[in-house]
């Protein structure tokens, strides 16, 4: 059995969630740009390709709203709509995920603990604050500000700098497969998969997650 010496989180999809109506954004989006909604909510979310891009979220859901506008014979600036979107997101709408109290605890318990997000501060720190992150974890790391995010190794080799940790005795637990499960091989930590029902294929995490409520005994 390892023995943590740091254990480390991803934020949005695993320890907290939405909780912003994101079906009246959608509707107040298009009032901002003046047209009449052309889809159903549903349908964008259908369209945009994997996760979204820290780094570009504008140009992210422009590609979906441009994806959305084609299959439904319009020309809109999707650009617009895309920016408008980001703008009506309220980042202090959110929740903590089931579980998510119980496996911090259950982290702080067995080392130092920290949570390492894509985003940048000027987005995130705002949920942070809403759930209260910054007095349950002993740092956090907003990779969104860094020259390199997940999947690179460097914004995991910082946060454990910021813990006094190594790689080898640490555990990274997120919901993506291709930047937490990613990212954290490629930087030597073990990974542990909160599993969104697809499975961890190709990848090989040490441990799989059905519930946050399953870590306290990954931490035993």
């Amino acid at each position: 059995m390892v023995t943590f010496d740091a254990v480390v989180f991803d934020l949005d999809g695993t320890l907290i969630e939405r909780t912003q109506d994101t079906a009246a954004l959608y509707e107040r989006t298009f009032e901002r740009v003046g047209i009449e909604p052309f889809a159903a909510p549903a349908e964008l979310w259908a369209v945009l390709d994997g996760p979204p891009d820290p780094a570009d979220e504008v140009g992210y859901l422009g590609a979906g709203f441009a994806r959305l506008a084609a299959q439904h014979g319009r020309r809109v600036d999707a650009i617009a709509l895309a920016e408008a979107f980001v703008d009506g997101v309220d980042n202090a709408q959110v929740t903590l995920r089931p579980g998510a109290e119980r496996a911090l605890s259950a982290a702080r318990e067995t080392a130092p603990t920290a949570v390492l997000t894509n985003g940048p501060q000027s987005r995130q720190a705002a949920k942070v604050g809403a759930v209260g992150l910054a007095a349950r974890v002993d740092t956090v790391v907003y990779a969104g500000d860094m020259p390199r995010r997940k999947p690179h190794a460097a914004p995991f080799e910082a946060t454990l700098s910021t813990l006094d940790a190594t790689a080898e005795r640490a555990l990274y637990v997120g919901d993506s497969l291709g930047y937490d499960v990613a990212g954290a091989h490629n930087a030597g930590l073990a990974a542990a998969y909160l599993d969104d029902g697809d499975g961890p294929d190709p990848y090989d995490p040490e441990y799989v997650l059905e519930s946050l409520a399953d870590l306290p005994a990954v931490l035993r």
